[in-house]
């Protein structure tokens, strides 16, 4: 019994001793990694993990290709999958449709970027005329806070500067894409200069309305956010039949691809499908015009 006792006190004190040498190693280790990266990035650490590597590396690669790009990658995986030359064609057929569509998402948020930068605009020449500042000095910092006349802001400032034609070149300014607020400001600044009117307060009625106008294009942009969802829902239904074929086995793109009706079908169903989706986004955006 004692013998047994013995062995038992034994052997816990090994796996003690084993526990603690570990410990002791996992420190030394963990010392010796801080070291290391003490040493290599000045207390930062040396390099992201191979895990946080790749999704850099993804995320760059998105940022850099074109959303057209994916039209032809799309079509090139479903061409070796399905053996048939038709989706890479398809794909490439794709591409010049979805730059457009990049290029008017691109236009409306550049739109909307400059209406915004007019808004500011309005609003920082109120309070610098509020300041006690003259019109033309007020008009100066202003612009330079907030960007708000864009690609017309030398001849702006060189007319406020000089006593040229400022509601003129206001007026020209606001012909840049969701500019059109410069027209309010021209008169504004037209009525205040001819008339003495009080600037200010021209200018912040001016922001205000601006601002309504704003608040309204988002608020029906967010009601009509769920027609869009549906029109994409129902666009993508076709590609859900495919998968779900796919996986009962019944090869849908064998079928597609490779044979007369397939192809017919397949072009049929692609200009119905291309019909739909048209039809569906111009009632959303004659909804958004109105």
């Amino acid at each position: 019994m004692a013998i047994g006792e013995t062995t038992d006190v034994q052997v816990s004190a090994a796996m003690a001793c084993a526990g603690i040498a570990a410990w002791l190693m996992s420190g030394r280790r963990a010392g010796a990694r801080r070291a290391r990266l003490l040493l290599a990035g000045g207390g930062a650490e040396a390099g992201p993990p191979r895990q946080e590597w790749v999704g850099a590396r993804w995320r760059r690669l998105r940022e850099r290709m074109r959303p057209e790009a994916w039209s032809l990658v799309a079509g090139l995986v479903i061409a070796v999958i399905g053996s048939s030359v038709v989706p890479l064609l398809l794909g490439a057929a794709g591409v010049p449709l979805l730059g457009r569509v990049r290029r008017a998402s691109e236009a409306r948020r550049a739109r909307e970027q400059r209406g915004d930068a007019v808004i500011a605009l309005c609003g920082a020449l109120a309070g610098e005329v509020r300041a006690g500042r003259q019109p033309g000095e007020a008009l100066r910092g202003a612009a330079r806070d907030s960007d708000g006349l864009g690609d017309g802001q030398p001849v702006v400032l060189a007319a406020a500067r000089f006593g040229g034609d400022v509601p003129g070149a206001l007026t020209e300014a606001a012909r840049q894409p969701g500019a059109d607020g410069l027209v309010g400001l021209a008169a504004c600044w037209r009525v205040a200069v001819d008339r003495g009117a009080g600037l200010a307060a021209g200018l912040e009625r001016l922001e205000g309305a601006l601002r309504a106008e704003r608040d309204q294009r988002a608020d029906m942009r967010a009601q009509l956010a769920g027609s869009r969802s549906t029109t994409s829902m129902l666009a993508g239904l076709p590609v859900l039949g495919l998968l779900l074929g796919t996986a009962l086995g019944a090869d849908p793109l064998h079928v597609l691809l490779h044979t007369g009706p397939g192809l017919g079908c397949l072009l049929v169903g692609g200009v119905l499908e291309g019909v739909g989706l048209w039809w569906a986004l111009r009632i959303v955006r004659g909804a958004e015009a109105a």
